[in-house]
């Protein structure tokens, strides 16, 4: 299987260019800083997910790469390679979700990782695919009581509408965690749905838009996922201390952590942003194959 990364560092100038030329003014939200934390994503894979065979970065442009980057093992996948110019430039991870099959030679079964998820335990192939099959867990909602609600429920319509099916009082939501995606499927729906996702992709998030659940629900409701999930530990910054946070770094008790960024002032992110990668290093000191 194949890995995939979405990242942005919003302090490059020329994306921060592109930003003000779209969207006029500084990028001030959280979505886009950067925590320093991407080489430990991609050691926790080499060492944690041996069975991963490629693994592909997806950036805005060539100034997105880090330095650091060994672009021979490490393959950089620019927003143009995938996603049609009429979109672009793009600063909606919702939209880069649409288009995330369409990279060329990617694996049958792939692994979507947003940059703020790590694997820390070992796992193995099973962990995410199980006889042809996502292993991935899902939760039943009611109410879409916020922008991220309303797109996990609009996916959840738009997989049922391409399998016949109506729409359900509730709506199903995967497991906040990597997510293990099969590309011939994510093709077929996409294909079925291209005119409408065309229709709601935008340079930044709406309440319209679809995301990355399109495919993964696609998935469920043809019987094509397992029950159960990796094992995951959800370390928001808004509920956990970075004193807290570290300990779930350095001794685990899960096999993957995710820890989402929020709002916070530029000191106090500082501060966390340098005990969370000192614990990072603890547990991965050695370089990954996609490092210089």
């Amino acid at each position: 299987m194949d890995a995939i990364i979405t990242y942005v560092d919003g302090r490059d100038p020329l994306w921060q260019q592109d930003y003000a030329s779209v969207v006029g003014g500084k990028a001030l939200t959280k979505r886009y800083r950067d925590w320093g934390t991407l080489k430990y994503l991609l050691r926790g894979i080499q060492k944690h997910i041996p069975s991963v065979r490629n693994v592909y970065l997806i950036v805005s442009r060539e100034s997105q790469v880090p330095e650091w980057v060994d672009r021979d093992n490490l393959h950089v996948v620019l927003h143009s390679d995938i996603i049609p110019e009429q979109f672009l430039p793009t600063f909606n991870s919702t939209t880069i979700e649409m288009f995330l099959h369409r990279i060329p030679g990617l694996a049958e079964e792939f692994l979507y990782f947003n940059d703020d998820m790590f694997p820390v335990m070992d796992c193995t192939a099973e962990d995410f695919f199980v006889g042809g099959k996502s292993a991935i867990g899902f939760t039943s909602h009611l109410f879409a009581t916020n922008g991220y609600k309303h797109r996990v429920r609009n996916s959840d319509r738009q997989a049922r509408l391409c399998l016949g099916q109506k729409p359900g009082l509730t709506f199903v939501r995967p497991q906040h965690t990597t997510s293990p995606m099969l590309r011939s499927q994510s093709e077929r729906i996409y294909d079925f749905s291209r005119e409408k996702i065309f229709q709601v992709v935008s340079p930044l998030r709406t309440d319209d838009n679809f995301n990355q659940y399109l495919f993964l629900d696609f998935l469920y409701f043809q019987g094509k996922t397992v029950k159960g999930g990796i094992s995951n530990k959800h370390l928001s910054p808004a509920v956990y201390t970075a004193e807290k946070i570290c300990p779930y770094i350095e001794a685990p008790v899960t096999k993957m952590i995710c820890i989402n960024d929020v709002q916070m002032p530029q000191e106090k992110f500082e501060h966390y942003r340098s005990l969370i990668t000192a614990s990072f290093e603890k547990h991965f000191p050695d370089k990954s194959r996609f490092e210089k």
